[in-house]
């Protein structure tokens, strides 16, 4: 696979930027909520060099594009949060985790409505500056979705804690430390196991692009652009 320095130069900028403000908001909102620790941490913060992973940022969505998975993604350092500083943990914990994807979403807007300001462009930059609009509004729309799926340490699995009663919130919980084992499971082993049985086991896959298409229809509207 051939990838040129201006491939790098249209996703690399988007991805950085939509990682970035998606760890700064958890941080943020945990600070605003009373805990301190990301903050004394430095990790409310835009520089992304405090918030990239060297294996979620860079290996994984590496060895997804390897495996020709159909949905690439990857994740950041994750912002540490003690929810029990939180001045309302099980609420609050839920506030902190949607605070990631919900900015992911406003930017993924703000793309879309900066592409009727592209005729103000000049010409020779305008290919580029479209191209990284694109990407931005992509990428901010699956990391959302990706980020919300209901497992932990996913951000939608730590809604899912918050809000379900706790009989069934401890049990999904005690997940998190093999949350990741479980979504590489699902994205790339399963699928490979089913291509060799010759049954298409690519689910999760097939369900994420379904959601991503739907808010790429519906932020195309909203911010007219269908």
């Amino acid at each position: 696979m051939n990838i040129s320095l201006y491939d790098v130069s249209i996703w690399i900028l988007p991805l950085l930027v939509a990682i970035t403000f998606h760890e700064a908001a958890h941080a943020f909102v945990a600070y605003r909520l009373g805990d301190n620790t990301a903050w004394q941490l430095g990790r409310v913060s835009f520089n992304p060099l405090k918030h990239i992973d060297p294996f979620g940022t860079v290996i994984l969505p590496g060895m997804l594009l390897l495996a020709h998975s159909p949905f690439l993604f990857g994740y950041a350092k994750p912002v540490p949060v003690n929810f029990r500083n939180l001045n309302h943990p099980r609420l609050d914990m839920v506030w902190v985790a949607l605070a990631g994807p919900a900015i992911n979403i406003v930017l993924a807007t703000l793309a879309a409505l900066t592409f009727h300001a592209l005729p103000l462009v000049p010409a020779d930059a305008a290919k580029w500056t479209a191209d990284n609009l694109n990407n931005a509004f992509l990428i901010n729309i699956v990391l959302a979705i990706f980020n919300m799926m209901p497992i932990p340490p996913l951000d939608g699995g730590r809604v899912a804690v918050g809000l379900l009663p706790r009989v069934l919130a401890y049990p999904l919980s005690r997940l998190e430390p093999y949350g990741m084992l479980i979504l590489l499971g699902l994205l790339i082993l399963l699928p490979v196991i089913g291509a060799r049985l010759g049954l298409n086991l690519d689910v999760i896959s097939a369900i994420l692009l379904t959601l991503r298409d739907y808010v790429i229809s519906a932020l195309l509207f909203i911010t007219g652009n269908a």
